[in-house]
């Protein structure tokens, strides 16, 4: 199953440096979910030829513009497009409230439903699941409410090795080995062995997202162990304070939680717009976590099995 991050905006609140606001779209399986519409989303997807009708679920962290304002533009383009079929719209308390008004006065009446959910920024919930993945939200420490969300594939079946599979091996079977079980015979009796017909499970992926938010030893246990963490850094260390003031992250923290956490590997992003060069950024984070990435627009990352 596909499962792979793309990048549309990697700055904070100011566009600079040919850097947008954030926005990420995750697809996993049949599923695209798009993390945050900072201002210009709409066009790196077109320019990124990332297909919107394939978009079904949108996930705000918070109401901070460069993290929403591409919003509504985001769904008339999906209006005069001609979409149909529902569409999901995560995201703290007001943003329905900002949407309907927006539409309101615009006199807009979309061709599809929005069906919205809003998400609470003092506890971690599921927000949406299926046979493949589950999403949740969590708590971040930011300067209103914030949250970050969690994908995480659900457990794979073992893997069966078909050219050792007996002939005439009925669907019964097939799924208990699939859940790793012995295959029985009419009567109950073992005849084969699980390990005998079967692989172990591909690994299990996850990616979990943190926007804004200052250091917080609290997300640990959450992001604990996650195929990939992308987590804000809108400083170098040089500014920790004014980071903590404003309720951001330095790149030395980002991979201070990373190392913590135990997370397979590390995005940064969230630029602030006083720095030209990223560089730096990867440089200092990679003195905490070697395995660190900068967020990169348009770039795709690929979270192996």
């Amino acid at each position: 199953m596909t499962f792979r991050l793309t990048i549309l905006g990697s700055n904070s609140a100011l566009p600079a440096y040919g850097r947008n606001q954030s926005s990420q779209v995750l697809e996993a399986g049949k599923c695209t979910f798009m993390i945050d519409c900072g201002e210009g989303t709409q066009n790196r997807l077109s320019h990124f030829k990332i297909k919107t009708f394939r978009i079904d679920h949108i996930f705000i962290s918070h109401l901070h513009g460069d993290h929403y304002l591409g919003l509504v533009g985001l769904l008339k383009s999906m209006h005069l497009l001609k979409r149909t079929k529902d569409l999901y719209l995560y995201g703290p308390n007001g943003l329905q409230e900002i949407i309907t008004v927006q539409l309101k006065y615009s006199q807009t009446s979309l061709n599809y439903s929005i069906i919205f959910k809003k998400t609470n920024s003092s506890t971690t919930e599921v927000l949406y699941e299926n046979n493949h993945i589950a999403v949740s939200s969590f708590p971040l420490d930011h300067r209103i409410p914030c949250t970050g969300f969690l994908f995480k594939e659900k457990s794979k079946p073992r893997r069966l090795i078909k050219e050792k599979l007996p002939k005439l091996i009925s669907l019964t079977n097939i799924g208990r080995l699939k859940k790793g079980d012995d295959m029985l015979n009419d009567t109950g009796e073992v005849i084969f062995k699980n390990n005998e017909l079967t692989l172990p499970s591909k690994k299990s992926r996850s990616f979990a997202y943190c926007s804004d938010t200052r250091y917080n030893e609290g997300i640990i246990a959450i992001v604990k162990n996650v195929s990939l963490l992308y987590h804000e850094t809108t400083f170098l260390d040089d500014n920790e304070l004014r980071a903590s003031h404003t309720y951001h992250s330095t790149a030395k923290q980002a991979a201070t939680i990373a190392k913590k956490a135990n997370v397979e590997q590390l995005i940064i992003g969230h630029y602030s717009a006083r720095y030209k060069d990223i560089t730096p950024f990867k440089i200092e984070a990679g003195k905490y976590f070697k395995d660190t990435l900068l967020a990169i627009e348009g770039k795709t990352y690929e979270i192996d099995e």
